[in-house]
């Protein structure tokens, strides 16, 4: 049986051949990545593990085919990494894309009903319309003859001021966010 090389020296020429194919190496990732820095960092950090690894080389085996090895996986991580990331975002979007549940209505503050009369009426109207009836901007925007700038400006505008007099009606409860409101509807 072959004996594994351990030692520093050892590891010096194995670097020393991976280095001097490295553009070899880079078109091979970015050929399955896409993205040329993306590929950079793939064959960076498939480097640091093989110099990690050395060690676990054996001698009668190729360091260039050792090394793609290394570089296939480190590609597969990627892949996967980036399905996480992706499954994560998908389920945020359902979830902000989903209506509201009941037990999220019942957390939130039920001032906001009684005190949107008290609001200029086109903005309790921007209110009752895109916050409460989950209305699309655009929608709102045709209705009331407004650009979209014009709309989210007004709508801006419409959540600061009920802020406001949540702060003034809610006091404690609006400090904390409104979230199982005590004050007196």
């Amino acid at each position: 049986m072959a004996k594994p090389a351990t030692d520093q020296t050892s590891r010096r020429p194995i670097v020393t051949h991976l280095l001097g194919e490295l553009d070899e190496f880079t078109r091979f990732v970015r050929g399955r990545v896409g993205d040329p820095h993306l590929a950079a960092d793939v064959v960076q950090e498939s480097l640091l593990k093989a110099i990690k690894a050395a060690d676990q080389l054996r001698e009668e085996e190729n360091v260039k085919a050792w090394f793609y090895r290394i570089l296939r996986h480190s590609i597969i991580d990627l892949r996967r990494r980036r399905a996480v990331k992706q499954a994560a975002l998908n389920r945020l979007t359902q979830e902000l894309d989903s209506p509201p549940n009941a037990e999220a209505e019942r957390v939130t503050c039920r001032c906001v009903e009684t005190l949107l009369p008290t609001l200029k009426p086109e903005y309790a109207e921007l209110i009752r319309r895109l916050d409460l009836a989950s209305e699309t901007p655009e929608s709102v925007g045709d209705r009331l003859k407004l650009t979209l700038n014009n709309l989210r400006v007004r709508h801006h505008r419409a959540r600061q001021q009920l802020r406001e007099r949540v702060e003034q009606t809610c006091q404690l409860c609006a400090k904390h966010g409104c979230l199982d409101c005590t004050c007196q509807d």
